[in-house]
């Protein structure tokens, strides 16, 4: 059986029903847990106990005999509309958009797309939680036509999709989460070039069809392949415009350093797409700074954040830092490689002990070893290791960097674009 708070019955309900145990029994309790007392808590559990006696000694045979195994269909459906308007007032009652205005996903236009994937229609690219439904080819080609793709951005959507599904990911917290994390996608190599994605002024902004209709695929295959659903499947207490569309490509001509995806392992003739669970980028605003050291205190300041989720999971997840170029090459001037960048970070944006000790979601379980928690004034990364701080140059000209911190126990992906 299932326990869950009053708040979330209807992502159990749909979960259960995902599973193949539509009837599994609940028992509910009041919401909310995070922020009460031990005391408020211990009285829940046994507010609870009788639910979960009668849900688990109930007859077995009037529940599922177990979880039925493999993905949800993942067929098509086909709609046949008396005119445009009637149809794009139909994908939206029925929730299959974003609630923007979309393209029309009709025959001739799906087959295109799949035909710019190089790949059968029916071939399964990912299964997508909540809902655990197959994303194929077509499928993800109908979300690509109605987010205004071209065809040859197909290849792009596709690796990301495999990228997210890694269980590494953690895809299936990051859909029904309530954090607003969105999955973020970064390019990087001559592909960004051949789409002409935008990785100069405004990167992570409007204004570009190939950066903003793959990153607005991906969310729509998320709605309606995997069930994200705000109020779903999705649970995010406030969402994100990043929910939107979220994705961004390496400006190589400006870093100093390798390209990103060679750091992943990666050649520089290939292209890669890499997925971090990231909240919107916080802006690091420093006009003043001269030097690499100074600048980096900025940023290492601005990571410290202790709201976000990195502060709490620290031996879990990672980070991104944007630098914006003219950031990036006051940085390397003092001679720091990318190494040194993420060591200097690493042992500078840090928080005392003793103030994450008054967050209840922080705990000492989370930290690394070598961290004293009887120590109030002993320093806490909000990574595990250097190397989980990742590093892009990315943007235009300008003062301004990026920092996007990330779900907290999910970890990046990378998947070269083939």
């Amino acid at each position: 059986m299932t326990i869950c708070t009053e708040a979330f019955i209807g992502l159990a309900r749909e979960e259960s029903k995902n599973l193949g145990m539509p009837d599994l029994p609940l028992a509910i309790i009041k919401h909310p847990i995070g922020g009460e007392s031990l005391t408020v808590i211990h009285q829940r559990a046994e507010d609870a106990l009788p639910q979960v006696i009668r849900g688990l000694t109930s007859d077995p045979a009037a529940r599922p005999a177990s979880v039925a195994s493999g993905a949800a269909s993942a067929v098509s459906p086909r709609f046949t509309f008396a005119d445009e308007d009637e149809a794009l007032e139909t994908f939206h009652a029925r929730r299959f958009t974003d609630g923007l205005p979309f393209v029309l996903p009709i025959a001739e236009r799906v087959q295109a797309m799949i035909a710019g994937s190089g790949r059968r229609a029916g071939e399964v690219i990912a299964v997508v939680p909540p809902r655990w439904a197959e994303a194929t080819v077509e499928n993800i080609a109908i979300n690509a036509v109605m987010a205004g793709c071209r065809p040859p951005y197909m290849p792009v959507l596709i690796a990301a999709l495999q990228a997210a599904a890694d269980p590494a990911f953690g895809l299936y917290s990051v859909q029904a989460t309530t954090h607003p994390c969105a999955v973020l996608m970064l390019v990087s190599g001559p592909i960004v070039q051949e789409l002409g994605l935008n990785f100069r002024h405004g990167a992570f902004g409007p204004g570009f069809r190939a950066n903003a209709s793959i990153g607005r695929a991906m969310r729509l295959v998320l709605m309606n392949v995997g069930g994200g659903i705000p109020g779903e499947g999705d649970q995010a207490t406030h969402g994100s415009p990043a929910k939107f569309s979220y994705c961004v490509a390496e400006n190589e001509a400006a870093t100093p350093w390798e390209p990103f995806r060679v750091t992943r392992g990666f050649g520089r003739g290939d292209s890669t797409v890499t997925v971090f669970s990231g909240e919107g980028p916080h802006n690091i605003n420093d006009h003043v700074c001269t030097s690499a050291e100074t600048t980096l205190t900025v940023v290492a300041d601005t990571m410290t954040t202790i709201g976000h989720n990195n502060a709490g999971s620290v031996v879990r997840g990672d980070v991104l830092v944007a630098f914006g170029p003219e950031h990036a090459h006051t940085i390397a001037s003092g001679d720091m490689s990318r190494g040194d960048v993420q060591k200097f970070l690493y042992e500078r944006a840090r928080n005392k002990v003793g103030l994450l000790k008054l967050r209840a979601m922080y705990k000492a379980e989370n930290w690394p070893d070598w961290v004293d928690q009887n120590d109030d004034e002993a320093l806490c990364p909000i990574v595990g290791k250097p190397e989980d701080i990742h590093i892009v140059v990315t943007g235009g000209p300008g003062k301004h960097s990026a920092f996007i911190p990330t779900f907290g126990t999910s970890k990046s992906v990378t998947r070269k674009i083939v």
